[in-house]
């Protein structure tokens, strides 16, 4: 889907290189993971850089390595990789990988960042939309807690939000008020999380 969403495979060559797609855009998301060697999911996000990187599967916090992105911005074209196993392994190879690919597109879909504090009133996050938020992918770039998905199929409301944690397996969490309905995006909940910065990826309600 150019300019949305682009799926790449490639070959670890061991060597700091670039890697071409298809997405039309520049990518403002990346996640990448070895299809036949057991390591984590490097994450690149526009707003975290591309000195630095996460983890899907951890709930660390944002870390400084030149040989994820290999210190290089996306283009329009191609992305850039180090020569951590995560990302780009040679040795005892060949080592294959996946990158999924994520751009902002005006009233669709927001990758995008957000700062709360706690117990300060609810944060209003402006996506662009129309019509609310479909799905949310959120992640704390201050402190060590999980990838929380939310969706409207288990619902956004004003009230508890059922949402599940990419980094486990567990079962959905059903307790907590975290996020309220904003039909330009979504609202944080004023008690719902702790004072920091926030990282996201919305997706909007089709406004049919």
């Amino acid at each position: 889907a150019r300019g949305y969403f682009d799926v790449v495979t490639y070959t670890g060559t061991g060597s700091a290189r670039t890697q071409s797609h298809n997405l039309g855009a520049v990518p403002e998301m990346i996640w990448v993971r070895p299809r036949n060697l057991a390591e984590n999911w490097a994450i690149y996000h526009k707003d975290v850089g591309a000195t630095k990187y996460l983890q899907l599967n951890t709930t660390a916090v944002p870390a400084t390595s030149s040989t994820r992105w290999n210190d290089t911005t996306p283009t329009s074209s191609v992305f850039s990789l180090g020569a951590d196993n995560e990302v780009n392994a040679s040795s005892g190879g060949p080592f294959t990988y996946v990158a999924y690919l994520f751009a902002t597109v005006a009233g669709v879909s927001k990758v995008g960042t957000c700062s709360h504090t706690f117990g300060g009133g609810d944060t209003n996050v402006d996506c662009g939309f129309s019509n609310g938020t479909k799905f949310l992918l959120i992640k704390s770039t201050t402190h060590t807690y999980n990838w929380e998905v939310y969706d409207s199929e288990r619902g956004i409301v004003s009230g508890n939000d059922p949402y599940l944690k990419l980094n486990t397996n567990d079962a959905p969490v059903t307790n907590n008020d975290g996020i309220d309905p904003l039909s330009s995006g979504f609202t944080l909940t004023s008690t719902g999380w702790n004072t920091g910065t926030y990282i996201f990826y919305a997706i909007a309600v089709d406004p049919s």
